[in-house]
């Protein structure tokens, strides 16, 4: 997805609603009949159909924190941190006298605080990412770069709510711009991507970047993808297997519907598969998680028969394998930015949308392909349209979602069985 249609794209996922608080341990048992919690719609192994082989549960839930929209922040696409004793996350937009975003923190009761309001001048704005638990963050515009103005920043918030640019991308006609990814740390050094900018055949106008950063904000660009066989549009977390990094880009590859890649930390970058789209996936805008020997992950697009996503796997030698495809109704539809979670042994994420009352799902799904809808959102203050990850606190599970809740401008949630 280019710059323009996904920034079009951002504006119409912010106009649909949530307000959740759910609270989800993660259930174990034996290949093909572990425990699903209650509340779920639970699949056959591969997927299955689903007028045939969707069967109902049951999963209570209960609302954490609902975005009013002002000053306290508005529609968080991010996965939350927990870090300092309380879940921390951003919003892509809402903060006092602006609409920029900001930083906020959540107790797990549902005390919330905001901790920076970015400006949209030199300190950023728009934050698509969430935190590293140093406080390490992107956002998708705002700085002062010499050769693009308002094309992202690199960021570090200290515990006091302090805020520091470190990089301001932009720099030069071949820096990277529009980090739509969060940061990760391998020995000392931070890694992300940016969705756009870099080099391309020799010149500006690249398909997006690998870059590295230090804690004192020098930066190198690693790769530059060139909207060809080696990816462009590189939109989710990076993430680091014995010193290597792996990722996904949104579109380029053999088939131009994205890939997974590995890059060294030195630059090297391999194609480790590309996306034939069609029943095998197109699209991935999430970040991958090692599981034994294999990479899991999702696309936003492909799949069959319903062209609305799939959860796929793909060995370190490049083998992919395809676990469930999404159809759209009850079982989920169009996972977004949120990389898969591993609880016990099986693996959770979210849709944006479908769903009992197509405005998305929690799912969980074991590594063997064996699918379950764990909870649906209805919409008004129980929220709607999920696009982060979750993460696991003392055996719960937490989220946020775009939009939805007392103003419909997201939430924070938690889910139990």
């Amino acid at each position: 997805m280019r710059l323009s249609a996904l920034h079009t794209a951002a504006a119409v996922r912010s106009s649909a609603v949530l307000s959740v608080a759910l609270v989800l341990a993660a259930c174990g048992g034996p290949q093909g009949t572990q425990a699903v919690p209650s509340g779920a719609y639970a699949l056959g192994q591969g997927g299955g159909s689903p007028s045939s082989t969707l069967r109902r549960l049951q999963a209570s839930e209960s609302a954490l924190y609902s975005f009013k929209g002002g000053g306290d922040g508005a529609h968080p696409l991010s996965t939350l941190r927990y870090m300092r004793g309380a879940l921390y996350g951003t919003t892509r937009l809402g903060g006092v006298s602006n609409s920029y975003g900001t930083v906020f923190s959540v107790t797990t009761s549902g005390s919330e605080a905001v901790v920076h309001v970015f400006g949209a001048g030199s300190d950023g704005a728009y934050p698509f990412a969430g935190l590293t638990t140093s406080g390490y963050g992107t956002t998708n515009s705002g700085g002062m770069g010499n050769g693009c103005n308002g094309c992202g920043t690199v960021y570090r918030i200290s515990s006091s709510g302090n805020e520091t640019v470190l990089h301001s991308f932009g720099k030069s006609s071949v820096d990277g711009s529009f980090p739509l990814g969060g940061l990760i740390g391998v020995n000392g050094t931070l890694y992300g991507t940016t969705d756009g900018g870099g080099i391309y055949q020799g010149t500006s106008g690249g398909g997006g970047t690998v870059y590295s950063i230090t804690s004192s904000g020098s930066e190198t660009l690693l790769h530059s993808f060139g909207s060809g066989t080696d990816g462009a549009s590189p939109q989710g977390d990076l993430l680091e297997v014995n010193g290597t990094l792996y990722g996904t880009t949104y579109s380029g590859g053999t088939h131009d519907v994205g890939t997974v890649f590995s890059i060294t930390p030195s630059g090297t970058e391999t194609v480790l598969y590309s996306f034939k789209g069609g029943p095998d996936g197109s699209n991935p805008s999430s970040g991958l998680i090692k599981v034994g020997g294999a990479l899991y992950g999702t696309t936003a697009g492909g799949g069959y028969p319903a062209n609305k996503g799939t959860i796929f796997k793909v060995t370190l030698n490049g083998t992919e394998t395809v676990l469930h495809s999404f159809f759209g109704g009850q079982d989920g539809s169009s996972p977004q930015y949120g990389s898969l979670l591993m609880v016990n042994k099986v693996l959770y994420g979210t849709t944006s949308s479908g769903g009992t009352n197509n405005l998305g799902t929690v799912y969980s799904i074991t590594p063997s392909g064996v699918y379950a809808v764990v909870y649906s959102f209805r919409g008004g203050s129980d929220g709607a349209n999920p696009e982060a990850g979750l993460i696991n606190v003392g055996g719960a599970l937490y989220g946020t979602t775009n939009v939805g809740g007392a103003s419909n401008d997201g939430t924070v949630f938690a889910l139990t069985p």
